[in-house]
């Protein structure tokens, strides 16, 4: 991937396309191609197809997807099946189609078995069941895997499918009733604080373990990998085997814990309620990261570090 590639940055105006955008255009990269949902709708085949062939782009971030929470993936499985697993589709062949050199294909830890060991390798995916409450988001996410390692078997494509860790930071979703922990713990603290609330309820035991990775980080990984020379990013995307990394910090904290390091940036200094009628969800959730801490890439930013930062950027909405 060089300066002047052209870059098609599938979903960016999401929480991982708006950091893929920022990041690239800070480190030169200037042939970037994006559209709106209301210019290019991904889950339209023909229209994507005609996208693919009047552009032609060299390099794929595929991030669009349809995301949310526990409540949002409980309440709308079929929506969420379904709209994944169209975009996927319609973007992998098209870009097949457009012969894309690179496509990078944005998945999710939660694509994992809910007990598999901890931390989990790239090799636990599919070898147990999945976890009940994001089940066909996680089902259309290892089809978009699938997808990447067949089009490599049959055609000779070189796509890769990297599944980062809990996201957050610069553009997140902070509704309550569909964002995920972190940004819905800083919406709430924030109200506690302005309000004089006593207390803040928190969603389930608390005792769950997560780990949680800045979109900004994320960014580079999906850029370093994208411009990895080609004798290092075929070893990635060997048709052998199945073309996934993971992408994380390697480490992790308890709900309760995080809560704690939001009110601490937040400033506030209310008690805890836990409302242990909410589910858990899985217990503990840490990605094994060695394969791309192997070729010279680790998260830069701290946990404390992106909470404040993006404390303030949720002041600045």
């Amino acid at each position: 991937m060089q300066s002047d590639s052209k870059i098609y940055i599938a979903g960016h105006r999401g929480l991982v396309g708006s950091a893929l955008v920022r990041r690239l255009k800070e480190q030169g990269y200037h042939n970037l191609l994006v559209r709106t949902h209301a210019e290019l709708d991904l889950e339209d085949a023909v229209s994507t197809q005609q996208f693919f062939a009047e552009e032609r782009p060299e390099v794929v971030f595929l991030a669009a997807a349809k995301v949310g929470g526990i409540l949002a993936n409980n309440s709308y499985p079929a929506d969420f099946l379904l709209s994944n697993l169209l975009i996927e589709a319609n973007i992998c062949r098209a870009a097949h189609a457009s012969n894309v050199s690179r496509l990078i294909f944005l998945g999710s830890s939660c694509i994992y078995p809910r007990d598999c060991p901890q931390p989990i390798k790239e090799e636990y995916l599919l070898t147990g069941p999945l976890e009940l409450t994001n089940r066909p988001y996680a089902l259309a996410k290892i089809a978009g895997v699938e997808m990447c390692w067949s089009y490599n078997r049959q055609h000779a494509t070189k796509w890769l499918a990297a599944m980062p860790t809990n996201l957050y930071g610069p553009g997140d979703n902070y509704d309550l009733n569909n964002s995920h922990v972190l940004p819905a713990l800083i919406r709430k603290m924030h109200e506690a604080k302005i309000s004089g609330a006593d207390e803040v309820m928190l969603w389930g035991s608390g005792t769950p373990k997560r780990e949680f990775l800045y979109a900004d980080d994320l960014a580079d990984a999906l850029i370093f990998l994208a411009a990895l020379e080609d004798q290092r990013y075929d070893t990635l995307v060997d048709p052998a085997e199945c073309p996934l990394i993971n992408i994380g910090t390697g480490m992790d904290q308890t709900i309760r814990e995080l809560a704690e390091m939001v009110a601490s940036a937040v400033g506030y200094t209310g008690r805890f309620i836990q409302d242990t009628s909410m589910p858990d969800g899985t217990m503990r959730k840490i990605l094994d990261v060695s394969k791309i801490s192997g070729l010279g890439w680790k998260a830069g930013i701290s946990l404390q570090q992106g909470i404040a930062m993006t404390y303030q950027l949720y002041l600045a909405t």
